[in-house]
């Protein structure tokens, strides 16, 4: 990536960032980190829950090419209507899961980069699940 296209991208999601958090500097600073290792990682919440640990087992038994992640939000959330949900599916759609939610801390950051990132469940088993939002 060029220092060009760097600064772009810095700038773009610094500002859907800020708009997001309020806070200009922190923004940029969190953008330029972001940018500089290319995504973003965090810990799915809630994945004990429900029929969570049943949707866990059945994704690993498929190929993580195959594992299509998303991110939904759910304003009639009683306990947290800012939340984001983590959607995951397989073969097209075949099988659509909600395997848990964005933690609260990231979801100005996932909200910021919901638009535009490639996301993978980077692992997944039934002790819980990580996601990677690419840039």
């Amino acid at each position: 990536m060029t220092s060009r296209e760097m600064k772009s991208k810095v700038m773009s999601l610094g500002n859907r960032l800020t708009a997001e958090t309020g806070d200009r500097a922190a923004a940029f600073v969190k953008a330029w980190e972001i940018v500089k290792a290319g995504a973003v990682e965090m810990v799915v919440r809630g994945v004990s829950f429900g029929n969570r640990q049943e949707a866990l087992r059945r994704l690993a038994r498929y190929n993580p090419a195959a594992v299509r992640a998303f991110i939904m939000p759910e304003p009639e959330n009683a306990a947290d209507p800012a939340a984001l949900a983590v959607m995951v599916m397989v073969q097209n759609g075949r099988g659509v899961y909600r395997l848990g939610y964005v933690p609260r801390e990231m979801t100005g950051i996932a909200r910021a980069m919901k638009s535009r990132p490639a996301i993978r469940v980077i692992s997944g088993d039934i002790s819980g699940a990580r996601l990677r939002l690419t840039v």
